[in-house]
């Protein structure tokens, strides 16, 4: 099912659930809000198209902190850009660093938290539990 089908299915279900609705008024309001949402994606899509390169909200070398970093699109700060862009600006990780000419071996984390997970999975011992499976698995074979 699209995703805009969804979203008028869920509308016309919040609606219905609070009035009471023939089954031919819910197919026309169904009819309806998916119409209408269909035009709203595509007045989107050619406003998109439309728009010029984005000017970054903050300059590469300030959005990359040690235990923050800044999403160039929006100002927002956080430990990872990675969700972030991805849910709130629907692009992915490589749109977000073509788009800024971000270098690929520039991680999209905080230093800081990068640097919490490695020790956290050093603790474990994840890396020679890795190794070890690993060895075990060329024995098997």
């Amino acid at each position: 099912m699209s995703k805009i089908l969804e979203m008028a299915v869920g509308i016309v279900s919040a609606h219905a659930s609070t009035t009471a609705m023939t089954k031919e008024e819910l197919v026309s309001e169904l009819t309806e809000i998916h119409a209408a949402l269909k035009k709203i994606e595509c007045n989107d899509t050619l406003a998109e198209e439309g728009q010029t390169e984005q000017q970054p909200a903050i300059s590469l070398k300030k959005a990359f902190g040690k235990d923050k970093v800044i999403c160039m699109i929006c100002g927002k700060a956080m430990t990872t850009l990675g969700r972030h862009i991805r849910m709130v600006h629907q692009i992915t990780p490589a749109e977000y660093r073509k788009q800024f000419d971000i270098p690929r071996t520039q991680p999209l984390a905080a230093k800081a938290y990068s640097e919490q997970r490695k020790q956290m999975a050093i603790d474990r011992g994840l890396g020679e539990k890795l190794a070890k499976a690993r060895a075990d698995k060329r024995k098997a074979k």
